[in-house]
């Protein structure tokens, strides 16, 4: 008979209670360390997104106007830009123009440029219907969709946190949320001055010059509130802070 012989192998060592607490807190300590960064990528493509979508809106309204000789925006807000001899500024419904005995939201704009010919739109100040100025394409007679903005699906009746892109209401809304500030020149001055960077409190960086490349021809010194864009239209957004400040300069976080 021939010897035999056993072997067992050893069975492996388990972690014991502190080890496995010291590996969790390293786990916790890279995550840690990790997110911030995440989220500075996060924050730059959506920054990104909206640099991207500012300027399609720009191109689509100046795309819209070489069409028809004029700016995409309703008869209301025509007028009574013209009896104020002012420029006009699209946000979410809300006074967003003291000069201006008439405000409005940007879903004016996006549903004459997308050419929505529903009968309603939305006012998100109001949490109403608006009335859509391109009903049956008043506005857009060639129905041409000059502005390709993605369509996000977002309902206002639903109650969820707004997202990017166009919602059901026509709203045009930025990475953040937030309705887009699209300002037209309305009383043809080859100059568009915004509600808000118009005012010597956000704009003026040293007399007459402002920030951004706005410039106040108008009062000496620019000591007044008409810093203006040498164009004919201005978009901008609220970003992640989400803030509007009158009384802040404009590179001011």
């Amino acid at each position: 008979m021939k010897p035999s012989s056993t072997y067992s192998q050893p069975r492996p060592r388990a972690f014991t209670l502190v080890e496995l607490l010291v590996v969790i807190a390293i786990i916790a300590i890279l995550a840690a360390m990790l997110l911030p960064v995440l989220g500075k990528v996060k924050e730059q493509q959506k920054q990104n997104q909206a640099k991207s979508e500012i300027a399609m809106l720009v191109t689509a309204i100046q795309s819209y106007h070489s069409t028809y000789g004029r700016y995409p925006v309703s008869s209301n807000a025509m007028y009574w830009a013209a009896q104020a001899k002012e420029d006009f500024t699209f946000y979410d419904g809300s006074n967003i123009n003291p000069l201006v005995s008439y405000s409005a939201p940007n879903s004016e704009v996006i549903a004459i440029l997308m050419d929505v010919p529903d009968t309603f739109i939305g006012n998100p100040f109001l949490g109403t219907a608006w009335p859509n100025p391109n009903v049956n394409h008043q506005k857009n007679p060639q129905s041409l969709k000059v502005l390709g903005a993605k369509a996000s699906g977002w309902d206002p009746s639903k109650g969820q946190p707004p997202t990017s892109g166009v919602d059901t209401n026509s709203v045009y809304r930025d990475p953040w949320g937030n309705p887009y500030m699209i300002s037209m020149d309305l009383n043809y001055d080859d100059k568009c001055m915004d509600a808000v960077y118009r005012t010597k409190n956000v704009s003026q960086e040293n007399g007459q010059a402002g920030y951004y490349g706005l410039v106040n021809s108008v009062d000496a010194g620019g000591n007044g509130d008409h810093f203006a864009f040498n164009g004919g239209v201005m978009v901008w957004s609220l970003s992640s802070d989400k803030a509007m400040d009158n009384m802040k300069k404009a590179n001011e976080a």
